[in-house]
């Protein structure tokens, strides 16, 4: 069952930039041409939320005109409301991500509502979406816990899937928002996950905050999910969730699955220019294993 190919979505554009101090349109567009040039095939370039709650992601509609010069890559925005799906499809993007959180005080925090009712908005989204003749993806986020409630429970997330599945959506993923969950449990929420979404494209999103991202990861390939978020340098974060840091990074990522015979479409050493790239732009050293320490394998 395990996966033998990972599609890598590079998430840096948006989950990366979103917690940091904002970074200029032209620095972001060099950062995403540095993204281009590792060979990955789809980037979450932006999101289109409140820019009073985002700063760093003001310019979306920026990004997304610039986005035509890479005809090689699919791109997707991230969505917290039927009016954000309109504004990025509106900008040009066919692809939407509205991420659902299980938690209700991590929803609360994050969009304003609880989770019952981002659910609900689920309908809106995807009606709004597929008339553009676009996709919609729904991504659970808190799906193992959440930094106010605690652990969530696995009939949260079910309600979820449950009514994104009846809603149409075209892909369905699972995110530890927080880094808090490890290989066992990865494995206990996708066996109830799998089955609920039948032929559904499935793909997770872990943060490395407690040292478990990529162990997770794993468990997830081995599972047979064949679709991972990363982020170069292991950038980024959520700021509604405390304590919440550093997406598993895309070239340790990558670092992982190449040692394991799992193919990737993203060149290693064009990830780790990229990743050494963000961390110059941001000023800051990135939690990256890779960046510090290099390829085992010397050119």
């Amino acid at each position: 069952m395990t996966a033998t190919h990972v599609t890598i979505r590079e998430v840096a554009m948006r989950d990366g930039l979103q917690i940091e101090d904002p970074i200029s349109t032209d620095a972001k567009i060099e950062l995403l041409e540095a993204i281009v040039a590792t060979g990955v095939t789809e980037v979450e370039a932006t999101a289109f939320v409140s820019p009073s709650k985002v700063p760093a992601l003001a310019d979306a509609p920026d990004i997304a005109r610039e986005l035509k010069r890479f005809p090689e890559v699919a791109f997707s925005a991230l969505v917290a409301s039927p009016n954000g799906a309109r504004r990025a499809l509106d900008a040009g993007l066919n692809s939407i991500e509205y991420v659902v959180s299980a938690a209700d005080s991590h929803s609360q925090a994050n969009v304003g509502r609880d989770s019952a009712a981002a659910t609900a908005a689920i309908d809106e989204i995807a009606a709004i979406t597929h008339d553009a003749g676009a996709t919609v993806e729904v991504i659970i986020a808190t799906a193992w816990d959440c930094p106010f409630d605690g652990p969530t429970p696995p009939d949260r997330v079910m309600r979820i899937v449950e009514a994104a599945v009846n809603a149409g959506a075209d892909r369905i993923a699972i995110a530890d928002t927080i880094g808090t969950t490890t290989p066992g449990r990865v494995t206990a929420l996708l066996d109830q996950v799998r089955p609920a979404i039948g032929a559904l494209p499935l793909g997770c999103h872990f943060h490395n905050t407690r040292g478990t991202g990529l162990a997770s990861a794993y468990a997830a390939v081995l599972a047979g999910v064949n679709r991972l978020d990363a982020s170069v340098g292991g950038l980024g974060g959520c700021p509604f969730a405390p304590g919440a840091s550093g997406n598993i990074a895309t070239e340790d990522l990558v670092y992982m699955l190449r040692d394991s015979d799992v193919s990737v479409d993203v060149d290693l050493e064009q990830a780790i220019s990229a990743a050494a790239l963000a961390q110059r732009l941001i000023g800051k050293q990135l939690p990256s294993a890779l960046l510090r320490a290099g390829d085992r394998i010397l050119s």
